[in-house]
């Protein structure tokens, strides 16, 4: 009993000293942030600091926001691996036929690769989200509206293009969205508690706009599922191949957001930050996955919404946390 009790406390000591490795807790702009809800990071697949913070805990469900979209491209990749989608360069009209009688040719060029690269030329939903919200079919209202340029010329973020990849799911795997995540990603994760919202459309959002919401260490585990080819406990979860296509998309776009001189590919960007490779997915008002491949290290955070401050707070990660958390994870 001596020995497993010598044990024990020696395990507390060494989860305590593995989580005081970060030190955040000093600086004013993290300790006095009414906006912040969450930072979690591990290395080497293990949590090394964990902290909730304006009335936050462990168990809350965050709303991820354009985290969606990173999630779903996972999904993507799970479709294709499984025989449901062909390649990521079928043509979206294979599963919108009506695509093919319209009388814009160019829609019937269209694929899933630039709509995941936000390059479709599909109707952008521009900043009135609200509107786009409102209408009852938003997917077949995207697909009949009026190209907005030529397909994989122009790089537009694009929501409302983008919730056609649950569109497609569905479609082509004969579940809806959430059911093909939760069989073929959330339960092999061992991730049993999230909350998805339908559009009005009655598919389940693809792009952020009302948002899956995950606890920041479950949406971590899907960051560390990026940094290891897509195997969890020895078992592959998302294919190897289509991680290294997240990782190395063979296609990007430059992005006017986020860290310095981004790109985007496949729902996913990219940095190369003083070095260092850095492989992210970003969502609306602070909501961040940073995978940082050199160091073995995921960093979560989760942040408010509301639009008075969200370019704000999503300024403060990237221009501050990040780089000091970056500096301490590389000591």
């Amino acid at each position: 009993m001596k020995r497993i009790a010598l044990l024990l406390i020696l395990s507390f000591i060494w989860n305590l000293s593995s989580f005081a490795q970060i030190q955040i807790d000093t600086i004013s702009y993290i300790k006095n942030n009414p906006l912040i809800y969450s930072l979690v990071i591990s290395k080497n697949n293990k949590i090394i600091h964990q902290q909730y913070f304006n009335r936050q805990d462990s168990t809350t469900l965050f709303n991820d926001q354009s985290l969606t979209k990173s999630v779903t491209a996972l999904l993507i990749g799970i479709a294709i691996d499984k025989g449901y989608i062909k390649s990521v360069d079928e043509k979206v009209a294979d599963f919108f036929p009506e695509l093919k009688a319209d009388t814009d040719k160019r829609k019937q060029d269209i694929t899933i690769r630039q709509v995941m690269n936000q390059a479709s030329g599909f109707y952008h939903e521009g900043v009135n989200v609200g509107a786009l919200l409102s209408i009852p079919d938003p997917s077949g209202y995207v697909i009949k509206a009026p190209m907005v340029s030529d397909p994989g010329k122009v790089f537009r973020y694009n929501n409302a293009a983008t919730h056609l990849l649950s569109v497609i799911i569905t479609k082509s795997t004969h579940m809806d969205t959430r059911s093909f995540a939760k069989k073929f990603l959330f339960d092999p994760l061992g991730i049993t508690t999230f909350d998805w919202k339908k559009m009005n459309d009655g598919y389940y959002d693809g792009c952020g706009l009302l948002s899956i919401r995950l606890r920041s260490v479950d949406m971590l585990k899907l960051g560390n599922l990026v940094l290891n080819k897509g195997v969890y406990r020895k078992q592959q979860i998302v294919p190897a191949k289509w991680i290294n296509s997240i990782i190395n998309p063979e296609v990007t776009y430059k992005t006017p957001w986020g860290l310095d001189n981004s790109l985007y590919g496949l729902c996913w960007y990219h940095a190369d930050y003083q070095g260092t490779k850095i492989i992210y997915a970003l969502g609306w008002g602070g909501q961040f996955m940073f995978v940082i491949p050199s160091l073995k290290a995921v960093i979560m955070t989760n942040s408010g919404v509301a639009d008075a401050t969200a370019i704000k707070e999503a300024a403060l990660i990237t221009g501050r946390l990040f780089p000091e958390l970056l500096k301490q994870l590389q000591n």
